[in-house]
């Protein structure tokens, strides 16, 4: 049980409307994330329907690192899902799985992630992305060899967006343990579905 339940969507405030419409930024780079056959993230979302203002806030600015950032989406997905298992969160790492498959992650790069920048076949920038995160995280700053690479291959808007999802990531996934929320059932359904069709192959 999560420590606060989250709202259902009968029970969300009308002021949910405007929040939820916040997270499409006016000019977005990147098409909005498949809703078909993925997670919709409903507990996540009942969680900040408790507070439709800090909602509106926060949609706002993940609507950016989401559909609007100037990295790839496989960059983003690399940072999301090392944030995820550095601060051992499985809601936002499970949430990420199907959206880092979306922007072109393949399973064993999914699952090399969570050995971290020093694991075999990552090139330099996404050995430097991933490394990122832990010094962030961990240090609070990028050291200057990790700034070195990453500067040689982003600009300087790339890696502001990379420093803001890394923080955005992280106090989500304080949230999301803070709260214990709990994997939604259609993770469950998502997963167990995967897991068929891979012992069918």
């Amino acid at each position: 049980m999560a420590r606060i339940e989250p709202l259902t969507l009968r029970e969300f405030p009308k002021e949910m409307r405007g929040a939820l419409a916040a997270m499409t930024p006016p000019n977005p780079r990147h098409a909005q994330p498949s809703t078909e056959g993925r997670p919709k993230a409903l507990n996540t979302l009942g969680t900040f329907a408790h507070h439709p203002e800090l909602a509106k806030a926060y949609f706002t600015f993940n609507g950016h690192l989401l559909m609007a950032t100037t990295l790839s989406e496989r960059q983003r997905e690399l940072l999301v899902l090392r944030v995820s298992v550095v601060r051992d969160s499985g809601y936002e790492w499970i949430q990420h799985v199907f959206m880092a498959r979306d922007a072109g992650l393949d399973d064993d790069e999914i699952s090399r992630v969570t050995f971290g920048p020093t694991a075999p076949f990552w090139d330099e920038l996404d050995a430097a992305i991933l490394r990122s995160v832990d010094e962030l995280i961990v240090d609070g700053e990028i050291s200057a060899s990790t700034w070195k690479v990453l500067a040689a291959h982003l600009d300087v808007q790339q890696i502001l967006d990379l420093i803001f999802t890394v923080g955005s990531y992280d106090l989500l996934a304080r949230m999301f343990r803070s709260f214990e929320l709990e994997i939604d059932q259609d993770i469950k359904d998502l997963v167990a579905e995967h897991a068929a069709k891979a012992e069918a192959l």
